[in-house]
């Protein structure tokens, strides 16, 4: 086919040159345009037979093309974040404010021409009844709190990832590799924390151990130090993980960066959980935060984790009572079963109506006590 479009152009070109023609008769008799006829005449005074073979008519150049350098360095960068469009360019114009970087829509089309992009379904919107929305307006009003799943660390033996982070700024404060769930394990991370950070205003957490427990009011040895210290202890309601949604939302980050797969030992786990969280907080933008790091929207607590607990200051119309080591009271020709959480804390209760009393420990009503029946029942 190539062959005989290269015969009939070199036909074409001589019959003009003989002079017998015309460029409009030709161009006719051929069913080109006028300038299809001059540029094959160019062409063969130029370059003969060879100049009249088809040409790749596809633009050498491609002037809004991103350049091969700034799109090496979009992928470079998601290689190593493994971010969205909106984060790595958030980034990498912050390192290199002077460069012109593509759009979202071009980063997309660079990381999924380089395979690096994966389309998701889109997930129907969905309302959670009863699921109290979590407001903040500033740092350390509320520290969300849970344990991500535990894995095996690639020499056998179990992991139990704690985190903490600061629903204001979305700042990850703690991520610490714990050898069980247990309280012991669990509440030397939180007094370095609290050593370090401050204390909040309230830590919010499902209601699983070590957190709380099946008692009254899920009292539980951690969560009535924390009543101790002054920290409000907000529990989820049971089943309903999204009222911690944004704690939630890091976990899937942490796991995707850290523990697929786990590294071989706990300490080197530890080295990952490290370099998380650096990069989460001071390197990777936040959306909710209008692209801003959570390091720069985080400042410590004002509030100092003290030296000794006070003990709790009720008003003088309660009458206060101490918890005994086998988690009762005593109150009044009767002897309540309270928890063994509060053994040696004491307990004020207060009066609202008659032979009706409200159970208080430190700031928290804990219940309601029935003095004619001993009966406690949830605040």
């Amino acid at each position: 086919m190539e062959t005989n479009a290269v015969e009939q152009r070199s036909q074409f070109v001589r019959a003009y040159q003989s002079g017998r023609w015309t460029m409009t008769e030709l161009c006719e008799r051929y069913a080109v345009s006028r300038p299809t006829g001059y540029t094959w005449v160019a062409r063969w005074a130029a370059e003969g037979d060879a100049g009249l073979a088809e040409r790749e008519r596809s633009p050498q150049t491609c002037p809004h093309r991103t350049p091969t350098a700034i799109a090496e360095q979009v992928v470079a960068a998601r290689r190593r974040y493994g971010w969205g469009a909106t984060k790595l360019l958030k980034v990498l114009g912050t390192k290199r404010p002077g460069e012109a970087w593509p759009v979202r829509s071009t980063v997309n089309a660079i990381l999924a021409r380089e395979g690096l992009l994966q389309r998701r379904r889109a997930r129907p919107a969905r309302s959670h009844p009863g699921a109290s929305p979590l407001d903040t307006t500033a740092p350390n009003e509320v520290w969300p709190a849970d344990f991500k799943g535990q894995f095996k660390t690639r020499d056998g033996v179990y992991c139990y990832p704690l985190t903490v982070t600061d629903h204001f700024s979305r700042a990850v404060l703690l991520c610490r590799a714990l050898a069980s769930t247990k309280t012991v394990e669990v509440r030397p991370a939180f007094e370095a924390l609290f050593r370090e950070f401050g204390l909040p205003e309230a830590i919010r957490t499902d209601n699983g151990a070590p957190f709380a427990s099946t008692a009254l009011h899920g009292l539980a040895p951690l969560n009535v130090w924390w009543m101790q210290l002054g920290i409000v202890h907000q529990r989820i309601r049971p089943g309903r993980p999204q009222m911690n949604g944004t704690h939630e939302r890091m976990h899937r980050e942490l796991k995707k960066e850290t523990a697929t797969p786990a590294a071989a030992t706990g300490r080197a786990q530890q080295r990952r959980f490290d370099a998380f969280r650096r990069r989460y907080n001071e390197e990777r933008p936040h959306e909710a935060l209008g692209l801003a790091t959570p390091a720069s929207r985080w400042h410590r607590s004002p509030r100092a984790y003290p030296a000794r607990i006070a003990g709790p200051d009720y008003p003088v119309h309660f009458e206060v009572r101490r918890v005994l080591a086998n988690g009762t009271f005593k109150f009044r020709g009767q002897v309540p079963f309270l928890s063994h959480a509060l053994e040696g804390t004491d307990l004020g209760l207060e009066e609202i109506t008659d032979g009706v009393w409200d159970l208080v420990f430190y700031r928290t009503v804990l219940g309601r006590l029935d003095e004619r029946t001993g009966t406690i029942t949830a605040g």
